[in-house]
């Protein structure tokens, strides 16, 4: 601990709701100013006490812990509130990696905001992007998508809202639920290259690479264990303009019999695209040939 407090003098930190990044599994993965924050914090609010205390433990850090999460948050929140109503430095962590990403505190962020309180970002490590930039998948554009619902029509219903996203998709995902999820996305999305981290900077860290139904092959052979990160890379170029061209020849040939309402219908059933979109689509066709 010396060599730590020699890393960080004493510096006064200014009152207000400090979001702290903490490690995702190796407690070395933990940046200075996180340190300081959490060591001169004059209370930290965690998801789980026993977690954030091996931390505390590690480093000599602040011991004061308040219990903030998704079961009891209406309750604490007033509490945290008063207490930077005090002047006070309130950290909030999650169990790992930063806060807010598919973990609970937007509400205590939104409330600190309305009552006039900073909020100050501490950043740090985040299985999201420790998965993303090792995943051979493109990063340029990227979208998190959090956890899939758990059900098989739920799954796919919004699988279909994401299959016209122009990047990579990132999910958290049970492994529990690895096996059906990538089954699931081959179908709706079609067999995408995909990646599945698991275990992330911990000792039985894990890669799979390979295609969405290869992916699921494995899931099923050998089922992954602990955290899972998982990766879906965009639709090859092309796909989306073959996918525009073909709800256009289908429409046109629906609408040489049927209504605009029933042509929708029948080709958002056959091609699982939203009806609303198909409908819009189906009107814009309709109108086009009536200017002929």
């Amino acid at each position: 601990m010396d060599t730590l407090a020699s890393l960080l003098p004493p510096a006064p930190l200014a009152p207000g709701l400090y979001i702290v990044a903490t490690p995702i599994g190796n407690l070395e993965d933990i940046t200075l100013r996180a340190l300081r924050v959490l060591r001169d914090a004059d209370a930290i609010a965690c998801e789980d006490t026993r977690m954030t205390v091996r931390l505390v433990q590690r480093y000599g850090l602040c011991r004061t812990l308040l219990p903030y999460h998704e079961h009891n948050a209406r309750q604490a929140l007033p509490g945290i509130l008063r207490r930077l109503e005090a002047g006070e430095v309130v950290a909030l962590v999650s169990d790992a990696g930063t806060p807010l990403v598919s973990d609970p505190g937007y509400r205590l962020v939104e409330a600190a905001l309305a009552a006039g309180f900073p909020v100050v970002p501490i950043p740090g490590a985040s299985a999201l992007l420790a998965g993303l930039v090792a995943a051979n998948l493109p990063t340029d554009r990227f979208f998190f998508a959090g956890f899939l619902p758990p059900r098989q029509a739920a799954r796919r219903r919004a699988l279909e809202d994401l299959a016209a996203v122009p990047g990579t998709l990132v999910f958290y995902e049970a492994p529990g639920r690895i096996g059906a999820a990538l089954q699931d996305i081959a179908a709706v999305l079609g067999d995408r290259p995909a990646c599945l981290a698991r275990e992330l900077t911990k000792r039985f860290e894990e890669w799979r690479r390979g295609s969405a139904s290869q992916l699921a092959a494995s899931a099923e052979a050998d089922p992954p264990r602990g955290e899972c990160v998982l990766m879906v890379g965009p639709a090859p170029a092309g796909q989306q303009a073959a996918l525009a061209a073909d709800v256009d020849a289908m429409l046109r040939a629906a609408l040489a019999h049927d209504s605009v309402r029933d042509a929708a219908a029948a080709v958002a059933e056959a091609t699982g695209q939203k009806r609303r979109d198909v409908y819009a689509r189906a009107l814009q066709l309709v109108q086009a040939e009536a200017k002929k």
